[in-house]
């Protein structure tokens, strides 16, 4: 069944497109590659958002591409802070999307949504819009220090939400008065994919539909369903000499070289 458009409140169509999340056991894990006994608090707050120009729709308005989006949208902001500013645009995205799930462009068929992990592995191995990840790792649920990391040191970080419908016309996404139940309850509006591109003490910044989108941290508690961070081959030059100190990236590529090899033994890391 393809998926139903609705309209935000200013009457812009969009989509959602995430499906639920697939958890595999072999994915591994951030805290595994940091030094927690030597890795500085992160900052009080992140903004890698305010240098790039604007956050193109990538076709999130007609078809349920929003996990190639936020690639998109990802890729867009990296390139910027790395001095090479690049937007992919709008048939690379959907070609993205209709090589990991089937979309038809032409007819239209198959416009069913994707998994985030499907979409992190094509990334990985294909790479999207030409441009690469070197890895991607799990972040653990509600863990704020560990999602502000993401965020500082990888410069953003890529999240599945299953929406309530209260958030349909919420300027700021935030848990509504009665909790988490009816309109509240997760799920009841569909699965969304975003990147966080901006924190601090009062709550987040994500990418969705063209636009920035302020959510508390409480909101991120209760409908956040999946949290990855993304090593991204245009990045990898903006991280500082003390940064990769503490990050293990040798055992990070031997690991993820292990699991492509079909390794077991990293089941459960």
């Amino acid at each position: 069944m393809a998926l139903r458009t609705y309209h935000r409140a200013d009457g812009v169509p969009v989509k959602l497109g995430k499906l639920p999340p697939r958890h595999d056991p072999r994915t591994l894990q951030l805290t595994k590659y940091l030094d927690a006994r030597t890795l500085p608090p992160p900052p009080a707050s992140v903004d890698f958002a305010s240098l790039v120009d604007g956050w193109p729709m990538m076709k999130n308005d007609t078809i349920g591409d929003c996990t190639c989006a936020a690639a998109g949208h990802m890729i867009e902001q990296w390139t910027t802070y790395a001095k090479k500013a690049f937007t992919p645009n709008d048939s690379v995205i959907v070609d993205a999307y209709a090589a990991i799930t089937g979309y038809d462009p032409i007819t239209g068929l198959n416009d069913n949504g994707a998994v985030i992990l499907d979409v992190l592995n094509y990334w990985r191995r294909n790479g999207i819009a030409s441009h690469d990840i070197a890895a991607y790792a799990g972040l653990e649920p509600k863990n704020h220090t560990e999602l502000k990391d993401a965020v500082a040191i990888f410069g953003n970080a890529y999240l599945g939400l299953a929406l309530p419908l209260s958030a349909q016309n919420q300027a700021v996404w935030a848990v509504p008065s009665g909790g988490a139940v009816g309109a509240g309850a997760p799920g009841s509006w569909g699965g969304h994919a975003v990147p966080v591109v901006s924190y601090d003490v009062r709550g987040l910044t994500v990418i969705t539909w063209g636009e920035q989108k302020r959510m508390t941290w409480t909101f991120l508690d209760t409908y956040c369903d999946e949290a990855y961070a993304v090593l991204s081959s245009d990045w990898i030059n903006t991280l500082t000499a003390e940064t990769v100190t503490h990050l293990n990236l040798a055992m990070l590529e031997t690991d993820l070289k292990l699991l492509d090899e079909g390794a077991v033994e990293l089941i459960g890391v």
